[in-house]
């Protein structure tokens, strides 16, 4: 799920900095090749591909292909505003599909606690991606649930006073 949330906060950051400043773009598309970048480094270590009983690895590249589909959805739904159908609906498969990501992820490195000793900059990598991707879950839940008791139960509009 942090993929997800990754886009929706780069989109959020977009909108609210003014139309002139293209800011938020450079400074997302900076971070998310400098994720990148660290991905790639713990990917050509030398002891990322020693042997380890889950495959973290395998994770690890998985992980490289969302972090490449965020920042394509982020560049996408920046150059086109308002954002249409076919692009809104894409951005919520992905999010499903970020959260059964991270749930994999985390069951991945909840099980590879004998990774630390073999591959450990691999192991922790996947422990940071696990944690982040359990924080943006709770962090997307929240927002689900206030979103949903608005919806399904509105406020009483308060009656002015003469």
């Amino acid at each position: 799920m942090i993929h997800f949330c990754l886009v929706h906060t780069a989109y959020h950051l977009h909108c609210w900095l003014p139309r002139s400043h293209r800011l938020s773009q450079v400074t997302v598309l900076l971070f998310g090749i400098s994720v990148l970048i660290l991905q790639f480094y713990v990917l050509l270590r030398p002891r990322s591909s020693r042997y380890c009983s889950q495959p973290l690895l395998a994770n690890l590249v998985g992980n490289m292909v969302f972090t490449l589909f965020t920042l394509g959805l982020f560049v996408l739904l920046t150059q086109m505003e308002p954002a249409q159908l076919a692009l809104r609906t894409t951005l919520a498969v992905f999010g499903v599909v970020s959260f059964g990501e991270g749930v994999c992820s985390g069951l991945l490195t909840l099980l590879a606690s004998d990774c630390e000793k073999t591959t450990p900059e691999l192991y922790y990598l996947s422990v940071l991606l696990s944690v982040g991707s359990l924080v943006s879950t709770v962090l997307f839940s929240g927002m689900g649930l206030i979103w949903l008791s608005k919806v399904t139960c509105p406020r009483p509009h308060a009656k002015p006073t003469v």
